[in-house]
């Protein structure tokens, strides 16, 4: 890996080059790729090169195309998973059913590309991607390791890094030209978190007027993501994505797999939810008949559940669901399992089937891309996934009672700033890391003026965090985009 303080940032050139991919019905779409450094500053001193990937399609129309920026999430993931995954013109190739195929990996045309009917920018923040702080410049070794110790880090916070991103999105306008372009932000994840904060940020402080705002598998509110002893909706709104995984693997209760959910987000706002709030206060029988429905939609034992006063963390249903069977199911995508290497230890010490198992496809497709089929050509290491990054990341708000941290606010307000812009928020069913339900949830109280509702659109997929891995999930997702557009730039 290459060092900040050596010559890697001075031999990073900008790649510009052309291609042409199937676009469906015997059509051939012309684009340039061009994989570039941003410079970031502080007053005049340069500090950080934000590295980014623009597909700009050639077409005749006069109207300047939509642009929009991707990001995904961790923090500390580059925009690989979007890039290669779902948006880009080219896609690592999964089995139909989100499943790995065996190595090696291998890159495809991408049918269900986005870039038909939008320019594509895809960020890597800093510290992932190629993305790296600039080193100053020091005479001594102490210098130079203390300079290494404390790069990045100034951009491991959540407004800093928004502020980097609306500072990369004014650049790349002013230096295309496309001021006057249709202007999207589509993020995965936590990448969902920073579009619902920049629907706000951008518009207002960046002057940036947004056509459209994607959040894919977001994590609006933190609030809901982790559970505890004494919370409530963490658990609520993971109970529907347990009962559709139970019903996948034959275990749940249901005629299908989206009658299996209903049941269970209807028992989760009733029944369930007063065993949360109750605790020991709830009366045995009831206590008893609610752990046996419970129990029936999940499929898990009734004992397992009763120990746990109804809270399953998502790793517990993860390992027990199939333990009978030697299988442990995935937490981004409780459709897919692997084997337990080691059944007879008390914890889980396996991979998980869906996110360790995934680094070697993502990996070696986002290096193919960029240095084999753009170009690319620098000696730094593509961080697809940094842990830390993930570790350190911060808010500016060190108090010791604080409001938790969330983004649907910003969201809110941004819908009201520009009336005109388009929200879409999409999750896959199997995903128990940011269940579907919790966005269900919170958007019910998002008290929306009447002539903003229809501005809002919400459809899910089946698969799990990365739902379209699936075949069918992502051509309905890019079916669905192309509709959200066309709706969008009007």
């Amino acid at each position: 890996m290459a060092k900040p303080n050596d010559t890697a940032y001075k031999n990073a050139e900008a790649r510009r080059t052309r291609h042409a991919f199937s676009a469906g019905r015997g059509r051939a779409l012309a684009y340039d790729a061009l994989a570039d450094w941003t410079v970031l500053h502080k007053g005049e001193k340069p500090i950080a090169r934000l590295f980014h990937v623009a597909y700009l399609a050639k077409t005749r129309r006069q109207k300047p195309r939509p642009v929009t920026f991707v990001f995904n999430g961790g923090p500390g993931a580059a925009s690989a998973y979007l890039h290669v995954g779902a948006l880009g013109p080219r896609r690592v190739v999964f089995n139909r059913d989100g499943s790995l195929p065996p190595p090696p990996a291998q890159l495809s045309d991408n049918r269900e590309s986005w870039l038909p009917f939008t320019d594509l920018v895809f960020i890597d923040p800093v510290g992932t991607g190629f993305s790296r702080t600039i080193p100053e410049e020091s005479n001594s070794e102490d210098g130079v390791k203390a300079d290494e110790k404390k790069r990045n880090t100034e951009f491991w916070e959540v407004e800093r890094d928004l502020e980097s991103l609306g500072e990369f999105m004014q650049q790349f306008l002013s230096r295309h030209q496309r001021w006057t372009a249709p202007v999207f932000i589509a993020g995965e994840s936590y990448g969902g978190f920073r579009v619902a904060k920049l629907a706000r940020l951008a518009q207002e402080r960046y002057g940036i007027g947004l056509n459209g705002a994607i959040l894919i598998s977001p994590a609006i509110e933190f609030a809901s993501i982790l559970g505890s002893d004494y919370d409530l909706m963490h658990w609520v709104e993971l109970l529907p994505t347990m009962a559709g995984s139970a019903f996948h693997h034959g275990r749940g209760t249901g005629e299908n797999a989206q009658a299996a959910r209903g049941l269970a987000e209807e028992f989760a706002q009733g029944d369930y939810l007063q065993l949360l709030a109750r605790g020991t206060s709830m009366p045995e029988a009831q206590r008893q008949r609610t752990i046996s429905h419970m129990a029936h939609l999940v499929g898990l034992d009734e004992a397992l559940i009763d120990r746990a006063g109804g809270r399953i963390h998502r790793v517990v249903f993860a390992r027990e669901l199939l333990r009978n069977k030697r299988r442990y199911c995935g937490i981004y995508d409780a459709s897919l399992t692997a084997v337990d290497p080691f059944p007879d230890r008390i914890s889980y010490e396996g991979p998980d089937p869906t996110l360790a198992a995934i680094d070697r496809l993502f990996r070696a497709g986002i290096n193919a891309q960029l240095r084999q089929h753009l170009g690319v050509d620098t000696p730094l290491e593509y961080e697809l996934l940094s842990g830390e990054v993930n570790r350190h990341w911060k808010t500016k708000d060190a108090r010791f009672i604080r409001q938790q941290i969330g983004s649907m606010d910003d969201l809110r307000y941004g819908m009201v700033l520009n009336p005109h812009m388009q929200v879409a928020i999409s999750h896959g069913h199997f995903d128990m890391v940011t269940p579907y339900f919790s966005s269900n949830r919170i958007i019910q109280h998002m008290k929306l003026d009447e002539s903003l509702q229809s501005n809002l659109h919400v459809r899910h997929y089946d698969g799990g965090h990365m739902f379209y891995s699936w075949d069918r999930s992502r051509k309905a997702f890019a079916r669905d985009m192309q509709s959200f557009y066309a709706r969008s730039v009007g």
